[in-house]
């Protein structure tokens, strides 16, 4: 049982290195991620044999077709955001990650590895302070079509998700809860990507989720799913909010209450880009 910090106030890093290995979702190829204790503030990033790792800002994100990309110059790395959301998520503030390949892998298409592979490294103390989270002095608010996301100011980091889904299996979810890292843990993290069963032959032609299965992906067929059981009889908004903390680990999390009304990676990086 790990002992996860109060909130999200306090810097922490990791107390030893720890690796994970997978496929990529959308490339179908095998890559290595390792996670590694960091003196220095933020989310540090290596590539392949780079001398050095590039620290992370909001301003590398690209938004591409279902999942976020950093774009660091020389090498793009696909599907950060269920990797970013579980270090935020816990708690981390100072993390060196290096990868060899070109995206994350997705494990079981939640963030559920992520955390454990974090509990097994332990967190630790940082050496310097948290990178100052962003403060509101208005409400902010983005859309994208019908869907919209908006930001009020708070004492604390809370989050309101809303999906509404044609599909009967998904239909109309929506959660509110006050993020700290142990709910994170508990509510947020387990949940999985999910998609659905006509959209599958479409988005492989297009040469998107070559590595999805059944093992890391719910996939819906209208009024059931083809792999139950779900994790939370709302599992899908679920996700959706833990695709939000991650595109917003990179700017850190407000002093604000977040609601989500039919997120998506871009709509996220907008709200992103304004705090």
């Amino acid at each position: 049982m790990t002992n996860w910090p109060q909130d999200y106030s306090g810097a922490w890093t990791l107390a030893a290195e720890v690796e994970r290995r997978g496929i990529g979702l959308h490339s179908g190829g095998e890559s290595t991620v390792r996670l590694r204790p960091c003196d220095k503030p933020g989310f540090h990033l290596r590539v392949g044999a780079a001398a050095e790792a590039i620290r992370l800002s909001p301003d590398q994100v690209r938004d591409s077709q279902l999942c976020t990309t950093l774009d660091l110059g020389a090498h793009r790395v696909a599907t950060v955001e269920h990797l970013l959301a579980a270090l935020a998520g816990c708690g981390l503030s100072h993390c060196e990650i290096a990868v060899q390949g070109g995206e994350i892998p997705l494990l079981d298409g939640s963030a559920l590895g992520w955390v454990e592979a974090i509990a097994d490294a332990g967190l630790q103390p940082a050496a310097s302070e948290r990178p100052t989270a962003p403060k509101l002095e208005q409400p902010l608010v983005r859309h994208r079509g019908s869907s919209v996301i908006t930001a009020t100011p708070s004492d604390r980091f809370s989050l309101v998700g809303i999906i509404d889904f044609p599909q009967a299996a998904i239909g109309r979810q929506q959660l509110a809860l006050e993020l700290t890292p142990q709910r994170f843990v508990d509510e947020i993290a387990p949940a999985r990507t999910f998609g659905f069963r006509d959209q599958v032959e479409q988005l492989r032609a297009a040469g998107l989720i070559q590595g999805g299965a059944l093992d890391n992906a719910l996939v819906c067929d209208g009024d059931h799913w083809l792999n139950p059981p779900l994790r939370f009889a709302d599992e899908p908004v679920r996700h959706k909010l833990l695709d939000l903390i991650g595109d917003l680990a990179l700017v850190g999390f407000p002093q604000a209450q977040v609601l989500v009304y039919r997120g998506s990676h871009g709509l996220h990086t907008d709200l992103a880009a304004a705090l």
